[in-house]
């Protein structure tokens, strides 16, 4: 099936998102150790001397532009292609780290890419046509019918039991409550970051949008939930290793995105069963390779971590124990000061 002209702009913008924040988390990290090997102070435990590295602010700036790029890639291409996409940035961050900063990646962590990009490729092959939109005032009414006001108001009400409910009892404990609700929040905040990138568009091609109260309601929308979303990641990963964090919320932010862009935008109206399956079973093997890229991760750290000591636990495991402070304890217990400071160092 072959690309429209706006799914392959859409396609384009979403590759370079990808090479420009998987290359960002590199450029920081050689930033934050440059810095740390100046000042002798780390930024994991409470320095900011990175903030007078410039290597650092040339990562930060590649990622505004890789995220700048994904913005736009919205108001071109359906959600469905798009954020799945996002996995990429992975694999060129996990490229990069074996090629600049010598972390290995074992033979699994190239079976993860592989399948990273197989299913890439079966998503784009069978993504849906973008379809063509003149004004934000149809998007309104794609964003007030009866499905997707059932799809937000769930959201809503799920996200207040998530923060007013569970997070006081168990977010320290449970992964699931920190992610979901950064997972709920994103799924709106893509649908009205694609809603407020088609105004502009429209905008820029000379169709003024920026007349209609309808613009401003999403780019508010936006900063909420965006504000909202960050917040509640930050949590996850200051809770939990981000071993864990990544690939769950990847996965239920991904799933969710799609669902909403199914319902709202009607993604899949048109496409034919056999189409739809087949974009599904490429969304699995993503998913199925980002697990198997950060599974990948983490047998190598617990492996460096513990030399000829037993294996670290499980992924299952880390869901209870939180970001594994207990665990290393234990360890710690019988080491010497040296080593152990040592291998603090390396958990940064």
């Amino acid at each position: 099936m072959a690309l429209s002209k706006q799914n392959l702009r859409g396609l384009v913008l979403a590759l370079v998102s990808s090479a420009f924040i998987g290359a960002s988390f590199i450029i920081k990290k050689q930033g934050l150790r440059r810095s740390a090997a100046i000042s002798g102070v780390r930024a994991g435990v409470g320095g900011y001397s990175y903030l007078l590295e410039p290597l650092w602010w040339v990562g930060m700036i590649t990622m505004i532009v890789g995220e700048i790029a994904n913005f736009v890639a919205y108001a071109f291409a359906p959600a469905v292609l798009v954020t799945p996409l996002g996995a990429l940035s992975i694999i060129v961050s996990a490229v990069l780290a074996h090629i600049i900063l010598k972390e290995k990646l074992h033979a699994m962590g190239v079976l993860g890419c592989i399948m990273c990009i197989a299913g890439s490729i079966i998503i784009v092959i069978h993504a849906p046509k973008e379809r063509p939109i003149k004004s934000v005032l149809e998007i309104w009414s794609m964003a007030t019918q009866p499905a997707f006001l059932v799809y937000v108001g769930s959201v809503i009400v799920l996200v207040f039991i998530l923060v007013f409910h569970f997070s006081p009892r168990c977010g320290h404990t449970n992964v699931l409550v920190y992610t979901g609700i950064c997972s709920l929040m994103g799924s709106l905040s893509v649908m009205s970051v694609k809603a407020l990138g088609t105004s502009l568009k429209l905008t820029f091609e000379g169709k003024n949008q920026l007349i209609y109260p309808e613009t401003w309601f999403f780019m508010l929308v936006v900063v909420f939930c965006v504000i909202m979303q960050m917040d509640y990641l930050n949590k996850a990963l200051d809770t939990f290793n981000t071993v864990v964090v990544s690939p769950i919320y990847y996965v239920m932010f991904t799933t969710l995105t799609i669902l909403a862009s199914v319902i709202m935008f009607k993604d899949w109206d048109g496409q034919s069963g056999g189409t739809i399956v087949s974009e599904i079973c490429g969304f699995i093997v993503v998913v199925s390779g980002t697990i198997l890229l950060h599974a990948t991760k983490d047998f190598e750290r617990s492996s460096s971590f513990r030399g000829s000591q037993p294996s670290s636990p499980t992924l299952s495991a880390r869901l209870f124990n939180g970001n594994g402070d207990l665990l290393i304890k234990e360890d710690e217990e019988n080491m010497s000061p040296d080593s152990m400071c040592a291998r603090r160092q390396e958990l940064y």
